[in-house]
């Protein structure tokens, strides 16, 4: 059965979809069989990995609202391992229309339920914000996955996705884990990302991944292109710290 890993922080730009799309990736290429499911309605993973929202009839919005069934809307990749349940700008009113559905809350999960013995992982890209997508999302997860930009906004709102997260484990799924936080966008010339980096061991003082992704062009471009990393600058910077972190991830698994 599949682990599921929900990418989260409900602040925008922090390099939450580079993670999850090139996690998923590099995972796929040290030979997992993934799925990652782009829960966010501006479906940038998607695109990123060459399905933009003009080439999409279905995607996950269509299996939500039970039209289709997920096998249906998963599409495969340039990587062999890799599979994308896509997002749709339908997705942007599901927020409201889950509102009144019973199990509200459980609705992503049932869904993969159907698939999780086909994939050693899946990956959900949650949108920028706390709402019934992203409370979806976390329901679904076996461990969360916390990207922070280092900067100082960036640790605004933390407290507030903790504080979630605590509700989520009290009420819904008490085995619910963060897997850690992975460092984002860091830039070693400056002060700041090493005064943020020791902010963030107060949050999460056994859980902050030894590899820290920089902050570097050429992963700000590879999704323009259709690709991950892997295929865009294999042998560049940001390519190095996305596997270090899949392979410090599997290792964690005990893989």
């Amino acid at each position: 059965m599949a682990r599921v890993i929900s990418v989260v922080n409900q602040k925008g730009g922090v390099g939450k979809t580079t993670t999850a799309m090139n996690l998923s990736a590099y995972l796929s290429e040290l030979g997992k069989f993934v799925l990652l499911v782009d829960m966010d309605p501006q479906g940038n993973a998607s695109s990123g990995l060459g399905y933009s929202k003009d080439k999409v009839d279905h995607g996950i919005y269509e299996a939500l609202a039970k039209q289709k069934r997920v096998h249906d809307i998963v599409k495969n990749t340039a990587h062999e391992g890799l599979r994308v349940a896509p997002s749709t700008p339908n997705l942007a009113g599901a927020n409201v229309e889950l509102i009144d559905v019973e199990r509200r809350e459980f609705q992503l999960a049932d869904l993969l339920e159907e698939v999780k013995h086909a994939y050693d992982y899946i990956v959900v890209d949650c949108p920028p914000s706390l709402g019934l997508l992203t409370v979806n999302s976390l329901v679904a997860a076996d461990e969360l996955l916390i990207p922070v930009q280092a900067e100082y906004y960036a640790l605004e709102g933390l407290g507030q996705l903790l504080e979630t997260v605590n509700l989520i484990q009290t009420h819904i799924k008490p085995e619910l884990k963060i897997l850690g936080a992975v460092i984002t966008m860091f830039d070693q010339r400056t002060r700041l990302s090493e005064d943020i980096m020791n902010d963030l061991y107060k949050y999460f003082p056994d859980t902050i991944f030894r590899t820290v992704i920089p902050r570097t062009v050429r992963l700000a471009e590879a999704p323009s292109f259709g690709k991950s990393i892997v295929h865009y600058d294999p042998s560049g910077k940001g390519a190095k710290a996305y596997e270090r972190l899949a392979r410090e991830i599997l290792e964690k698994h005990g893989f």
